[in-house]
């Protein structure tokens, strides 16, 4: 199958996107390597954070501490665990530093109810394991094994979501670096880990408790949080730059208004958070309210705006973008922005949010 140009991906690896970056990076770095990694922490941290007399972009918009420790845990001898809420960019910061670290991202389990053991570790090519037996020609890698094998990282994906008896199927790939393959003879039957290796696995506070760790697989991970944008500008900047580029690769020839956007950013920040920007208390939505959340709405503002009428989003299709956002885990959402709609935002000024608060009646019916 023949691998399509990047500008006819959907969503191209960060190594893609940002090859140009990467090799800049690998080109000036002077710095001491960690045994396999690609880059030096400090190269590894600009790729991340960004480095703006050099011309790298930044990419992760949080706490810099995290990215040091975070790059520092992958150094050592013990995974590492991003957790927190939905859309806080788990996967994002994982995928950056796979990249920055390993030159590739893309070893990676999706966790959830129907992981097996077979899809972290390896299965087989059952033609072949019939008609040959068990070799190295019948085994089909899983990410894990050729993590291991090549010497890079593996992002395991919301783990939490998985049985408890895969999750615990790592326990020994982090403790003792090896992967047996008991049905092979000789040498072929350990894969033992090449420096470079190791984990990033992201889990999602909201899936607390549906399959919690055990403490010995919690052992083998340093755990660390990351947060919701604090900063109202941060996020609004965020929300813009990646609304735009995805409202580009959907062939929508005009920017997104920041002036909506604004309104969009706030009204997620306190639908998030239960508090107006005046610091009134107010009911806020059990539906995630997340940054990345706040993008896709952007995103799918613009394109009704731009396919269906010719023009730039504008509050109204906030309204029914909103409604497909607060409907989804709650019917008793819908009712609080409803009430938002009519008690919050009709006390703003400004004529994006009168827009707003004139279209509430497009979520009648639902």
């Amino acid at each position: 199958m023949t691998t399509p140009p990047p500008d006819r991906i959907q969503r191209p690896p960060a190594e893609v996107r940002y090859a140009e970056e990467l090799a800049t990076l690998r080109a000036d770095d002077r710095d001491p390597r960690p045994p396999g990694w690609q880059l030096s922490l400090r190269a590894a941290r600009r790729f991340v954070i960004g480095d703006e007399p050099s011309g790298i972009s930044r990419k992760f918009v949080g706490d810099t501490g995290l990215v040091d420790r975070a790059l520092v845990t992958l150094a050592t001898d013990r995974g590492l665990m991003l957790v927190g809420e939905p859309g806080t960019a788990k996967s994002l910061l994982s995928e950056l530093i796979a990249a920055a670290v390993s030159g590739s991202s893309t070893l990676t389990v999706q966790g959830g109810a129907a992981t097996t053991e077979d899809q972290i570790k390896y299965s087989w090519n059952y033609a072949l394991l019939v008609s040959e037996g068990p070799s190295t020609r019948s085994l089909v890698p899983a990410p894990m094994l050729r993590g291991m094998a090549e010497g890079r990282i593996v992002r395991f994906e919301e783990i939490t979501r998985c049985p408890l008896e895969v999750q615990d199927s790592l326990l020994s790939l982090l403790s003792e670096r090896v992967l047996a393959v008991p049905e092979l003879d000789g040498a072929d039957g350990m894969v033992f880990a090449r420096q470079g290796f190791n984990v990033i696995a992201t889990a999602n506070t909201r899936d607390r408790g549906v399959n919690e760790m055990s403490a010995a697989l919690k052992r083998r991970f340093n755990f660390e949080t990351v947060f919701p944008i604090a900063d109202l500008d941060t996020e609004l900047a965020l929300v813009e730059a990646e609304s735009a580029a995805l409202l580009r690769r959907s062939g929508v020839e005009l920017p997104p208004d920041r002036d909506v956007l604004e309104v969009l950013v706030t009204t997620f920040r306190e639908l998030r958070s239960g508090t107006t920007r005046d610091g009134a208390s107010m009911d806020r939505l059990s539906a995630v309210m997340s940054t990345a959340e706040a993008v896709s709405v952007a995103h799918a503002m613009g394109v009704r705006a731009w396919f269906l009428r010719g023009e730039p989003g504008d509050a109204r299709n906030l309204v029914s973008c909103l409604a497909g956002t607060a409907a989804k885990d709650s019917p008793e959402d819908l009712a609080r922005l409803r009430r938002y709609l009519e008690q919050r935002v009709s006390r703003r000024r400004g004529p994006h949010w009168q827009a707003l608060h004139d279209a509430r009646h497009l979520l009648a019916g639902r």
